[in-house]
């Protein structure tokens, strides 16, 4: 997208990226975009706006991930009062904010508790049916010309427990900081 999320009068190009990164570009001369502001989030991006969502007056960034998530960056600064023996306080705004919230927290804990007994009464009835749920898997499978290795990237809307690599041929499976797999290698029966 393209917005003015700086305020400076010149639209800025908002990239999201399937690797998770959001970058925010600058055109300060004809040349070349310069990269301004980045954030990381886990999971790659689908789509990304730049607006005013929240609150009138500040600019913010919404984007879309694979998974559904909503996340958004706002230029609105963040006041906090409090120093040392002094209580931290909260305008009249954010309190309610922050009760909105609590209380949709506990009908949300409400109505899991619930459908987890309405799922445990079902499964244990006579006539219970057990299916694997169908899930849509994003998958990536690209080379690093850098480094002659290939990057395997998987994304799932539910947490990945184990994923089983087989090849023909040895592998050498390298480290990156995105990854939180612990790695095990099993011999395979040449049969």
């Amino acid at each position: 997208d393209s917005f003015d999320i700086l305020g400076d009068g010149v639209k800025e190009l908002l990239v999201g990226r399937d690797d998770g990164m959001i970058e925010i570009y600058n055109f300060e001369s004809a040349d070349d975009p310069v990269l301004r502001h980045d954030y990381a989030l886990s999971e790659s991006i689908a789509s990304i706006q730049g607006g005013c969502v929240g609150k009138d007056g500040y600019d913010e960034i919404l984007a879309a991930t694979y998974s559904g998530w909503l996340t958004g960056l706002t230029t609105e600064p963040v006041h906090r009062e409090g120093g040392s023996g002094e209580e931290l306080k909260l305008s009249q705004e954010m309190q309610s904010k922050i009760s909105s919230l609590r209380n949709e927290l506990e009908q949300l804990q409400m109505k899991v508790l619930h459908e987890r007994e309405k799922y445990q009464q079902s499964s244990q009835s006579s006539t219970a049916v057990s299916s694997v749920p169908a899930f849509s898997v994003n998958d990536k499978f690209t080379l690093n010309k850098d480094d002659a290795s290939y990057s395997l990237i998987l994304e799932v809307q539910t947490a990945i427990d184990n994923v089983l690599v087989q090849s023909d041929v040895p592998l050498d499976l390298l480290d990156v900081d995105k990854n939180s797999a612990v790695v095990s290698f099993s011999s395979c029966d040449s049969e």
